[in-house]
């Protein structure tokens, strides 16, 4: 490059040549041409940062961020994909003891459902209870999975929410047939009416198999296999909803045996009453000489006393059956309550 210089200004020869020949600009002239450039690289930088926000925020968020064993194992077994990985990484998953997740999730979070964790909003973290027994395997992948879905609704467009929000409400509308989880939409529209759609949102992808396929379309964007989520939750919800069918079952055998038991517990008092008005008889004859009466009489007082005390054979035997029954039917309520134990944040185990 060329310098020409004079005693009033200096001049810059710059390899831009425009009707063949140089444009020579003075040093202000190269100065602000400078300064354009700076300015237009700046602009593009802020334009790029605007477009592209949410992702410079997860690379710092993620930089040197290597999730703990446990915490990528829920994310294995949950099917979740790159994208779904990102929104649970984002959130540095913790799962707590109880005393720690009663302050990380304070009434769990506000929780109706059959999951045991919070979401803290614009990715502030996802926290879930640490259960370690072994009959509620899947509460804790079916949480994560629920957690994380909360943390992908935020972070969609107001366009993409009017779509989605459209489509789950229509599901609960026309759809939805389990009544446990349309009980459990019913009871967020009382606690939390202005995340209920959030809420179905995080419940229809985690807990409901078949799905519309366009909301099923809309979940392949977080998981390969959402119906392995499914599967966690029909077999964590399995296990309270039987023991409780099993109670239920016991309680209505119970009933039919306590009315036969009152049932025949009348015939034996009214047996009981017959047979001593004809023991009376009996006596009375006997008393007054009457032999042949009172002989004629005993066959059909001893029939009396058989048949009472065979009456109260099976009276005995319905009772040990009640029994029987009232000591299975509380061995699975004791193991039902345990089971709620084990979820209950107010209840910690002794040690």
């Amino acid at each position: 490059m060329q310098q020409q210089t004079n005693k009033t200004s200096r001049t810059i020869e710059i390899t831009t040549s425009l009707n063949g020949r140089f444009r020579l600009l003075d040093q202000r002239g190269a100065s602000m041409l400078a300064t354009l450039i700076t300015l237009s690289v700046l602009l593009v930088i802020v334009g790029f940062g605007a477009v592209n926000r949410q992702d410079i925020f997860d690379y710092i968020k993620l930089r040197g961020y290597t999730p703990p064993a446990e915490v990528s194992a829920l994310a294995s077994e949950t099917t979740m994909n790159s994208y779904g990985r990102k929104i649970f990484y984002v959130n540095a998953p913790a799962i707590d003891s109880k005393s720690i997740f009663k302050t990380s999730c304070p009434n769990n979070g506000g929780e109706q459902s059959i999951v045991l964790g919070c979401y803290h909003g614009n990715q502030s973290g996802i926290f879930l209870l640490n259960v370690t027994d072994p009959r509620l395997g899947g509460v804790a992948e079916v949480t994560a999975a629920h957690e994380m879905l909360h943390g992908a609704y935020d972070r969609l467009s107001s366009s993409e929410k009017t779509t989605i929000n459209a489509m789950v409400q229509s599901y609960y509308d026309t759809g939805l047939k389990d009544k446990r989880i349309k009980d459990t939409v019913d009871g967020y529209r009382k606690s939390e009416p202005k995340d209920v759609v959030n809420e179905m949102h995080s419940i229809f992808g985690t807990e409901v198999s078949d799905l519309p396929a366009p909301l099923e379309a809309y979940y392949t964007r977080y998981f390969t296999n959402r119906k392995a989520v499914v599967a966690f939750a029909d077999k964590y919800q399995s296990e309270f909803s039987t023991r409780q069918s099993a109670v239920e079952k016991y309680d209505a055998q119970l009933a039919t045996l306590k009315t036969s038991i009152s049932a025949q517990e009348a015939t034996l008092q009214s047996r009981q009453a017959a047979i001593g008005q004809s023991q009376s008889g009996l006596q009375e004859m006997r008393s007054a000489g009457q032999v042949e009466a009172y002989n004629a009489g005993v066959a059909g007082f001893n029939a009396q006393v058989a048949q009472y005390n065979g009456d109260v054979a099976t009276l005995k035997s319905t009772i040990t059956k009640y029994n029987t029954i009232v000591s299975a039917r509380n061995a699975v309520a004791v193991e039902e309550s345990e089971l709620a134990s084990a979820l209950n944040t107010n209840v910690e185990t002794i040690k």
